[in-house]
């Protein structure tokens, strides 16, 4: 008994001085719990909202009040005219709007009824029919607020329009998403065990000793594998227009130069982490655990960014995955140009060049 409990205590001494361990043991259920506990909910919170009110009377101003005070909604704009509606759907600052009509109190006094419309973006069917119900919820409310007083027996009625998915086909989010993960994960681990295959095998001492440098080095590892991801990204997109029945509004050549852009982005992740690692079970384990979960839970594929707190939203933009499932979104399904995700397109272009500068300096010439 005495040689079992001296065993038991060697490992706990083994324990106690890997810090990686304790990481793993205490750490990853707090993270976890923390991130599932926040993002995972069906609750749709802080909906970006913009109000088009021609009539700014009494009744459409109280309306507007009671959706501002909501904690669904987030009031992001007071609309001046219609077209301001397409251009602010289009730019991706609001996810829903609420239209009045003129003399919306005038309407309610004479005619008894009046007609508000609801347009959403339907690019995320499930999201886009939460926040309808949402405001038409809010909407039934103050109309039974009126109806409570005898003298005015008034009704108002709603008027919803989907945008971009009229008919809310769930492939519309869905294959972006899954386009947005796929890319990632699968690039990333080819990647990421190409150079640590070499130190393990042992042929890393030819490499080093030939004449090339770093950079042709890393290059040379990765192009193989980008011309296997276009094919897959074109295997991908045929899927989505002739099986899924997923239009490409936009332009096709731009979403293969963004396409082609996110995979360098991946490809240069996967490299940093065979470099950086010494077996390849670590690097498909950091490649896959690593790279899955926050791209599942902070790329805005499975759960509403919006819906985070503060700190979890700013983490999501270290996220690649994210920019990229907004640009395809754009692009695939809204029609937009270069003009609307040059911002998304400039932020993928830095961490490539942040990723692959760290992985050549990374990377040890001696072994």
């Amino acid at each position: 008994m005495r040689t079992f409990f001296f065993f038991v205590r060697k490992e706990w001494m083994h324990i106690w001085r890997d810090k990686r361990t304790l990481l793993i043991l205490f750490g990853m259920p707090v993270a976890q719990m923390l991130i599932f506990g926040f993002a995972l909910t069906n609750e749709v919170k802080n909906s970006r909202v913009a109000i088009l009110d021609p009539s700014k009377d009494q009744y459409s101003l109280q309306l507007t009040q009671r959706i501002a005070a909501s904690k669904y909604f987030d009031l992001r704009d007071n609309l001046e005219k219609p077209a301001d509606i397409e251009r602010a759907f289009k730019k991706g600052e609001i996810r829903v709007a609420i239209i009045f009509p003129e003399n919306f109190m005038q309407q309610l006094l004479h005619s008894r009824t009046a007609t508000v419309q609801i347009i959403a973006d339907a690019s995320d069917p499930n999201i886009a029919t939460t926040v309808t119900n949402y405001a038409n919820a809010i909407i039934h409310d103050y109309q039974q607020d009126l109806l409570d007083n005898p003298s005015y027996p008034y009704s108002i009625q709603t008027n919803v329009r989907m945008l971009y998915n009229p008919q809310l086909k769930g492939a519309f989010n869905f294959v972006p998403g899954v386009m947005s993960m796929i890319l990632l994960l699968v690039c990333t681990m080819m990647t990421s065990v190409s150079i640590v295959k070499e130190k393990e095998l042992g042929t890393m001492e030819v490499l080093l000793a030939s004449p090339s440098r770093p950079g042709m080095v890393i290059t040379a590892k990765a192009l193989p594998y980008l011309f296997l991801s276009i094919i897959n990204i074109c295997t991908i997109l045929l899927l989505s227009v002739y099986v899924l029945e997923l239009p490409i509004r936009g332009s096709l050549l731009l979403l293969m130069a963004e396409s082609i852009l996110f995979i360098i982005t991946a490809l240069s992740l996967g490299l940093l982490i065979s470099i950086i690692t010494d077996s390849q079970r670590t690097a498909m384990f950091i490649s896959l655990v690593g790279m899955f979960l926050p791209t599942l839970m902070l790329s805005g594929f499975m759960f509403p960014i919006e819906n985070m707190p503060r700190a979890l939203q700013i983490i999501s933009n270290i996220v690649a995955a994210k920019w990229y499932f907004i640009i395809v979104k754009s692009v695939m399904l809204k029609g937009l140009g270069l003009s609307a995700v040059w911002k998304e397109t400039l932020i993928l272009c830095g961490m490539t060049a942040f990723l692959l500068l760290l992985a050549v300096k990374k990377f040890k010439i001696r072994l």
